[in-house]
């Protein structure tokens, strides 16, 4: 590259030492506006203690296990480039599962961590992972693919690993010799439909039924669903969101959730505009909450939690009001999470998501490429079944 010698990197461990202008000059400016991103976001994540270490005056300082190690790319003074990373001493909150790779360093007396992972924290959503200035020079993603194992090697990370990229930037890390891992998602897509009875008439006599009866019975239980977007949603909704987000989380798991308090309450003071809250009721007592994200193309299905156990509550709350809000919003798609065969029959399809991976031990690295080698057919094979599942007509 012509202009490399006046190129830099390095890590930065707290966003806010990024200037808020530079780092957004940097997000696409067409599309979705993809909200994870966002300076404002990851900002959050760092100043509400989901990740970083949290000083106490009263305790020791404690330490999420997310080190804030953004890369950070410069031409002279200018961000030219830029990445969402994260210094890991665990796997959790990724979802892409390595807990095998971590296993095998240790019993040959390898650390795994730290490790290195290019991702946003507890949210498996495909996006933009390296975020390039307009006038960012040709070929720096080249550039950038080399410079950040060296920069690896140098922290002294067992590795790095690119989470949820989009399929782009996934297939040119594999031609710098990244591995390239496949997963699956079941994601919806507006096919122009004009409202709800319109995407079931694409589904088959019984799978309509099905949906139908489901939805019916919610009401039947004198249930009332109430969507509220930006503005609409207060405080106190937030509130209420909150407690049963942590209650479910306590009831599945014995802990609360990985996101706390601070976090959603602020997501409310900065980025209204994106958020969209569904509120169940019954006798006018909320019994449930889901909370999405939106952007001008996307919704995505965050974070869900229930008071009360009410059949089918989590597919009305989480998904069948999510496809209402985009028919009536135009909106291409919904992300309605990660997982879950059971969105299959409601008309979630599925779809390839990647992640890029690259390991400091050379003999490990190879190991880890013959294990996707292998895994991938059984991928490629469960993606076809699933897909076989639709509800929709021959």
């Amino acid at each position: 590259m012509s202009e490399e010698i006046e190129i830099t990197s390095k890590f930065i461990s707290n966003i806010q030492e990024i200037d808020p202008q530079q780092w957004n000059a940097l997000l696409p400016k067409e599309g979705s506006h993809y909200p994870f991103v966002q300076h404002r976001f990851l900002a959050l994540l760092e100043s509400s203690g989901v990740v970083g270490k949290i000083d106490d005056e009263k305790e020791e300082a404690f330490d999420t296990g997310w080190q804030p190690f953004h890369y950070c790319v410069f031409k002279e003074e200018q961000l030219i480039a830029a990445m969402p990373l994260y210094q890991k001493q665990h796997s959790m909150g990724e979802y892409v599962f390595d807990w095998g790779w971590a296993d095998a360093y240790h019993r040959y007396g390898l650390s795994y961590y730290p490790k290195l992972t290019a991702c946003i924290p507890f949210t498996p959503v495909t996006g933009p992972r390296l975020l390039l200035h307009p006038q960012a020079p040709e070929h720096i993603t080249r550039w950038i693919t080399q410079d950040l194992l060296q920069q690896t090697r140098q922290s002294g990370a067992s590795s790095i690993h690119v989470l949820f990229p989009e399929p782009s930037l996934s297939e040119q890390f594999k031609a710098q010799n990244w591995l390239q891992r496949k997963s699956v998602q079941f994601q919806w897509f507006n096919h122009h439909y004009t409202n709800f009875e319109d995407f079931l008439a694409n589904f088959s006599s019984r799978k309509r039924k099905n949906v139908r009866k489901e939805r019916a019975g919610i009401e039947d239980s004198g249930i009332k669903i109430e969507r509220l977007s930006g503005n609409e949603i207060t405080p106190q909704h937030m509130q209420l969101f909150f407690h049963c987000y942590q209650q479910t989380y306590l009831k599945r798991s014995g802990h609360g959730g990985y996101l706390n308090r601070e976090f959603f309450m602020g997501l409310l003071e900065i980025m209204a505009d994106n958020l969209m809250l569904v509120v169940a009721s019954r006798n006018s007592i909320p019994i449930a909450s889901a909370l999405y994200f939106r952007d001008n193309t996307h919704l995505y299905g965050r974070y869900w939690g229930c008071l009360q156990d009410v059949k089918d509550l989590h597919f009305e709350c989480c998904y069948y009001q999510g496809i209402e809000y985009c028919i009536e919003q135009g909106l291409k798609e919904f992300n309605p999470g990660t997982q879950g065969e059971h969105k299959i029959q409601r008309g979630f399809e599925p779809i390839f998501c990647y992640s890029n991976h690259w390991l400091a031990e050379p003999a490990f690295h190879r190991a880890v490429q013959n294990f996707l080698l292998e895994e991938e057919p059984h991928i490629n094979l469960y993606k076809q079944e699933a897909e076989r599942l639709l509800p929709f007509k021959q």
